[in-house]
């Protein structure tokens, strides 16, 4: 029988919770399922605590490491079931996530994809349920247009993320998977993310169905200072190729809400030339509110780095940045 959903797992490094992983997988009430863990080049255990188990829907692959846009499209390469989802293998599901979801998408066939809420292990629930509130991401079916609110659909953008997203396997595969051309740690999803919430409708759930432990991660949370810049910045072309025309004025206001929010990341880092050309190349005719916070980030990046030196400072100069970020976007 041909699996309704293929579930792909890159795995590195995860020998330590790669059961706990599975386990959520296997108690899923939907059980008509194929798991592929694609081994990333680890160098631990992983791979051996993969094959203790037995159940014969596991399949695993083994590669060198390329990092997860390659492991994922590996994985998507062999799947066949009509929808799929990319589990981290550090993270968990509620038993009824496939099922809701599932249910979803047979009952709304023109939706293409469906994302989850998600508990954050190193976030209270309330403080992800007052975030994603003030961002107005509510339950319901999107389709943008040249009129939705640029920060609307980056809000959108943003909720976006593989272990909470179950997808038509033929839509992942249309727009070409994951972001792969090099060893990418940062914004491989959100580089799939933007073309299909450009060209299809996505579905919205708030319930709270995933478990993201972000203490167990070793990639983009977890990067030492600044994160590389994402690939929808260094190569937004990539993007625009697959931007209906009616949305290409959208898809440039996003990009420099975007860019926005990486210049004043990389000025928190002391990366001030790297900030300004951000700002430079993406919002020379749209400039957000967060590209005035990013302004300001820029020009007191010597203080921040002066304060981020002493540790006991980071805690109060981060609540004050937040403040001052917030009075801007407001104003």
């Amino acid at each position: 029988m041909i699996p309704g959903v293929s579930v792909v797992i890159p795995l590195y490094n995860k020998g330590h919770c790669i059961s706990r992983t599975l386990d959520s997988v296997l108690v899923q009430t939907y059980q008509n399922i194929e798991i592929i863990v694609i081994d990333d080049g680890s160098t631990d255990n992983g791979p051996e605590v993969v094959k203790t188990f037995k159940d014969p829907r596991i399949t695993l692959i083994t590669q060198e490491n390329k990092g997860p846009g390659a492991a994922r499209n590996a994985g998507l390469r062999r799947a066949v079931g009509k929808y799929i989802v990319f589990l981290d293998a550090d993270d968990e599901w509620a038993p009824n996530f496939l099922q809701e979801g599932v249910d979803f998408l047979n009952n709304n066939e023109e939706v293409s994809t469906i994302s989850s809420g998600y508990y954050d292990t190193s976030r209270g629930d309330d403080e992800i349920t007052s975030f994603w509130n003030r961002k107005g991401v509510l339950d319901g079916i999107y389709e943008l247009s040249d009129d939705t609110h640029p920060e609307v659909a980056v809000h959108l953008l943003g909720y976006m993320i593989p272990c909470t997203t179950i997808a038509k396997r033929e839509i992942i595969n249309k727009y070409g998977g994951f972001f792969d051309t090099y060893r990418c740690l940062y914004g491989e999803d959100a580089h799939l993310w933007f073309k299909i919430i450009l060209n299809e409708k996505i579905a919205i759930s708030r319930g709270k169905l995933v478990t993201i432990h972000r203490e167990d991660s070793n990639l983009s949370s977890n990067l030492p200072g600044a994160h590389p810049i994402p690939p929808d910045l260094q190569d937004p072309g990539n993007i625009e190729i697959d931007c209906p025309t009616d949305k290409m004025n959208l898809l440039m206001k996003m990009l420099a809400i975007r860019a926005a929010d990486e210049a004043k990341h990389n000025a928190y880092f002391g990366l001030k030339t790297e900030a300004e050309q951000l700002l430079n190349e993406f919002c020379y005719s749209y400039k957000p509110n967060r590209y005035f916070t990013a302004k300001l980030y820029i020009n007191i990046s010597f203080i921040i780095q002066h304060l981020r030196k002493n540790f006991y400072f980071v805690s109060c100069s981060r609540k004050i940045l937040r403040l001052c970020s917030r009075i801007l976007e407001m104003t």
